[in-house]
Parts: C-alpha cells; sequence; structure tokens
C-alpha cells in the first residue's frame, strides 16, 4: 500500500471511530411524533381498534389514541443496544380516567395509556419478555404485578395514577436495562420493538390519550 492510500484509509478509519463515538451521544428516536412521522409503526389489533393519529396540541405535533370499547395498539420493531442507550424517554397525557378497575384480572386489564417495550423471543414465543409501564386508573405508582393475560411474560408498573392530573402532559424516564434485569433476574443487552396502546376492551369504557416522542438515551 502506497504512502496515499495508507493515509487514505487511516483517515477512513478516524472518521468511522468518530462517528461511532459520536451516534452514542444523541438519542436514538422511536416516535417522531412531532415532525408528523409515523413510519415504521405498525397497528397490532386486539379487539376493536384503537384510533390512532397525527395531530396539533399545545403548539406541536402528537399521537392522538382514541379507544371506545376496544384495544389496538402501535408497535415500532426496532433493536435497540440497551448498553449503550438503556433509558426511555417520552411524555404522554390522558384527557379521562377509566376509574378503578381491577387491573391485576383479565375482566380490568384497561389503561388509558400504556408503553412497552418487548424482548423478542423468536420462535420460541414463550420466552418473550415485556415492560408495559401503564398510566393506572385504580392502582398506587410503583405497583407491579404479572400481565392478567400474559403472566409473567409481561410485567405491568404502574408510572401514573388516579392521583395525577388529566389534561395534563407528564413526562418519564426509565432505564430499562435495570427494569428487566429487576423484574426478570436477567442482563438483557437488547429489547427489540417499543408498543404504545390505549384500550378499554374488557371492561368496555372510553379513554382519549396524547403521546409525545419517543427515544431512547444514554443518560
Amino acid at each position: 500500500m502506497n504512502d496515499f492510500h495508507c493515509r487514505h484509509f487511516l483517515l477512513i478509519l478516524v472518521l468511522l471511530c468518530a462517528d461511532a463515538g459520536a451516534a452514542e451521544e444523541f438519542p436514538v428516536l422511536i416516535g417522531n411524533f412531532s415532525r408528523g412521522d409515523l413510519s415504521g409503526w405498525e397497528v397490532k389489533k386486539f379487539h376493536g381498534e384503537t384510533r390512532y393519529r397525527l395531530v396539533e396540541l399545545d403548539g406541536r405535533k402528537v399521537l392522538q389514541a382514541i379507544s371506545r370499547q376496544g384495544a389496538s395498539g402501535l408497535v415500532k420493531k426496532q433493536r435497540i443496544d440497551l448498553r449503550v442507550t438503556p433509558f426511555l424517554n417520552w411524555q404522554w397525557r390522558i384527557e379521562n380516567r377509566l376509574g378503578p378497575l381491577p387491573e391485576q384480572q383479565k375482566t380490568g386489564d384497561d389503561y388509558a395509556a400504556r408503553v412497552y417495550v418487548i424482548v423478542s423471543g423468536g420462535w420460541a414465543f414463550w420466552r418473550t419478555r415485556a415492560i408495559n409501564y401503564v398510566w393506572s386508573g385504580g392502582s398506587e405508582k410503583g405497583a407491579v404485578w404479572e400481565n392478567a393475560f400474559a403472566g409473567r411474560n409481561a410485567v405491568m408498573i404502574v408510572l401514573r395514577s388516579a392521583q395525577d392530573p388529566v389534561a395534563a402532559w407528564r413526562r418519564e424516564k426509565r432505564n430499562v436495562r435495570e427494569d428487566l434485569q429487576k423484574r426478570y433476574g436477567k442482563d438483557f443487552h437488547f429489547i427489540d420493538a417499543v408498543a404504545l396502546m390505549t384500550d378499554t376492551d374488557n371492561a368496555g369504557g372510553q379513554a382519549t390519550a396524547y403521546y409525545g416522542d419517543i427515544y431512547f438515551s444514554s443518560n
């Protein structure tokens, strides 16, 4: 390799290393709703359908979810390296409470808003794991339990409750890597998807919620 090609090769290596290092300092965007972008989000229907659409609220674009006795979610399949960006950040608000439902039972497994992260088990679907961060209508903040339908595969964590006001934005930040390790006793290095859902099918209610941009960060 002559001197020119050698220097050119070294320059490429330096640029690649610089790019790789810089990438760790920027957030990994999952939901770019403020830019009117829903690309990559897929609808997952369970019973009936929740209506999701981008709207203007408080001077910016956000995702609106309206559920009337239905349950469907939006899923974004994107592999996230939790060793680099373990913190999940988002904003959400609800316009009405669902009331004190028996959320640990199938008849009350409804939430005005929920955001969850998924570790795929692939073909071994029984190995799939999920953390559900929920805005509860009847449970206290910090309450944790196994989902009534999925059992140990999906753990519910209450971040907001009936004590939080409606029609007001709330900002969240969770260390997903720590939450997964604490709930499942294993250090997960990656998640494979993020999902949103406003659902009211089991108890037959209705709810309106809004979701702001969603991203992962290093701190």
